[in-house]
């Protein structure tokens, strides 16, 4: 499989990543290969997308429904018998919903990049969430909506590893 115009960067030979590679996800794919050919640091998690020799990182996370990821967070903190009900002040503490406001979000079935967008606000201690999820520093991810995506999922791993609420909230004594 080669793309017109493209031959020199993906023949294995010239030192382009090989056909199969194009369509990995970028978190899993060789990365000297898309920093070699896209100058930097490819999306997180994103598949590329090749039309007419143009590529396009798009985050196939933020087309997922938060409707369908809430359960997610939800079974993986009562697995560590925590509760839905810490799962919920998280997610409020961060995004400024109400339970209802919460509820709303997910009978209409809303998308993480609506989820997050249409929340009242973020919180500004989320800054001071650090650390590793999927292999990446959360702290070192530029785009907004990834980042936020992300410290979701590092609040609800701290949850499940047992850590009290007001480390986990992020809370000054």
């Amino acid at each position: 499989m080669t793309i017109p115009g493209d031959a020199a960067v993906h023949n294995p030979a010239r030192g382009g990543p090989p056909d199969w590679a194009l369509y990995l996800p970028v978190a899993c794919g060789p990365r000297r290969w898309e920093q070699r050919r896209w100058g930097g640091r490819a999306g997180l998690h994103g598949w590329l997308i090749r039309k007419k020799g143009m590529t396009v990182t798009k985050h196939r996370v933020f087309a997922m429904e938060f409707a369908k990821v809430y359960p997610l967070y939800v079974q993986k903190a009562e697995r560590k018998n925590r509760t839905k009900e810490e799962v919920d002040q998280i997610i409020f503490w961060l995004t400024g919903y109400d339970h209802a406001g919460l509820q709303r979000q997910i009978e209409r079935r809303a998308d993480l990049e609506t989820f997050f967008s249409q929340a009242p606000a973020i919180h500004p201690n989320s800054s001071l969430i650090k650390g590793v999820v999927c292999g990446v520093r959360v702290e070192e991810i530029d785009d907004p909506l990834m980042r936020n995506i992300r410290c979701l999922d590092k609040l609800i791993d701290e949850l499940a590893k047992g850590k009290a609420m007001d480390k986990i909230l992020r809370r000054r004594e």
